[in-house]
């Protein structure tokens, strides 16, 4: 008999209580896991192909730059320097104290500390169309006289895979509308891209490149 006295007690309003406490508390997981830990994106444009191609869905991975910072070869998403309510794709070039150049086509890197410039590999992200065809601004000139880019601390320089096709930092500074400068604070990045969720026949995880040779 006690028992079904408990039962009596839960009635309409109890249940209607209970239902709506669960729906907040899903509703505040998936906030918290959106504004911590991993949120959906819908890439725009052909700036990153192959690595990623227009209308795909990607999750990107929030926690990893909450721990930790990120590094040369992530494909990140960020708020560019020139229109902060935009959100951008493209990858880490030049981290914090680098020396980026490009000349002849090709990414050259001095890293923070050394004195020694070398040729960046990009074999294994850039297609045949875009690998030794890294221009100056704009992206598809052609323009093989040198730049270079001395990136600030606590900023990075982007672009994407897209070489001929990529609004980045190679474009930045130089929209006339705006006093952008070329690299993006560490505070703009958002996220490092963690894998492509749809279509589902394009799912994959992306791994940061190991720059093994660099010449």
């Amino acid at each position: 008999m006690p028992a079904m006295q408990d039962e009596r007690k839960h009635g309409p309003l109890f249940h209607i209580l209970d239902v709506a406490f669960n729906i907040i508390v899903i509703v505040t997981i998936v906030a918290g896991i959106r504004t911590f830990l991993v949120s959906p994106f819908q890439v725009e444009g052909s700036s990153m192909v192959n690595t990623l191609a227009d209308k795909e869905y990607i999750i990107i991975n929030k926690l990893a730059y909450l721990i930790g910072i990120p590094k040369r070869g992530d494909v990140v998403v960020f708020h560019p320097p020139n229109d902060p309510s935009k959100y951008y794709v493209k990858r880490v070039i030049g981290e914090p104290g680098d020396e980026v150049t490009i000349k002849d086509g090709y990414v050259f890197l001095k890293k923070k500390g050394s004195a020694e410039s070398i040729r960046l590999d990009e074999s294994s992200y850039l297609n045949e169309k875009n690998l030794g065809h890294t221009y100056r601004h704009p992206p598809s000139s052609e323009d093989a006289a040198a730049v270079t880019y001395k990136v600030p601390e606590g900023d990075y320089f982007v672009l994407g895979d897209n070489r001929e096709g990529s609004y980045d930092s190679r474009s930045f500074a130089l929209d006339n509308n705006t006093k952008a400068e070329p690299y993006v604070p560490v505070a703009s990045i958002k996220g490092r891209v963690w894998f492509v969720a749809l279509p589902i026949t394009k799912i994959q995880a992306l791994a940061p490149p190991a720059y093994l040779e660099l010449r």
